[in-house]
């Protein structure tokens, strides 16, 4: 059994005989959990705090955006289930954002939070922005893609994921 050597004149990394690329390599999902940790915090706080948003009509309001899209999205029913309860919606939508900002930038069940946020961007995508054209217009579809990763993935590092799992290998 031969060993590979790295020649590394940047020396070790967070405790492993590892190169910078290997380093770089094991967090390159880092920037993408917090950016999409970030937006979707912010994305869910907005809407608590916006006094236009949770409300059934009205300028803003996520009914008014709700029956704007309706006869455009992809999936109606999915519009008219919202629009049965509009304010209820919209809380359910703003606290789900926060619950996946969180758990994706914490990295606590970070497969389980970006797969909801995937599923929250497909939703808007076949409703909301189903018909900007051309399609690249629209940001669902591409928050839709930037989540798959991280479905795939997970938050390997930096993570209470990755702590629970050491103490999990730690206890064996």
């Amino acid at each position: 059994m031969t060993q590979s050597v790295h020649a590394d004149t940047h020396g070790l990394y967070i405790g492993r005989n590892e190169t910078w690329r290997e380093t770089a390599a094991r967090h390159a999902l880092l920037p993408l959990r917090i950016f999409l940790g970030v937006t979707f915090v912010y994305a869910g706080l907005d809407k608590l705090t916006d006094s236009a948003f949770l409300k059934s009509a009205g300028p803003g309001s996520i009914g008014e955006t709700m029956r704007a899209v309706r006869d455009s999205s992809a999936v109606p029913a999915l519009v008219d289930l919202a629009l049965k309860n509009p304010v209820g919606f919209g809380y359910g939508m703003a606290f789900a954002e926060l619950a996946v900002g969180l758990g994706v930038l914490v990295g606590l069940l970070s497969r389980l939070a970006a797969l909801g946020g995937a599923l929250i961007s497909l939703s808007l995508w076949l409703t909301v922005s189903w018909s900007t054209t051309p399609y690249y217009y629209g940001n669902d579809l591409a928050y839709l893609m930037a989540w798959l990763p991280l479905v795939l993935a997970g938050a390997p590092v930096l993570s209470l994921d990755a702590v629970l799992r050491a103490r999990r290998r730690g206890m064996e």
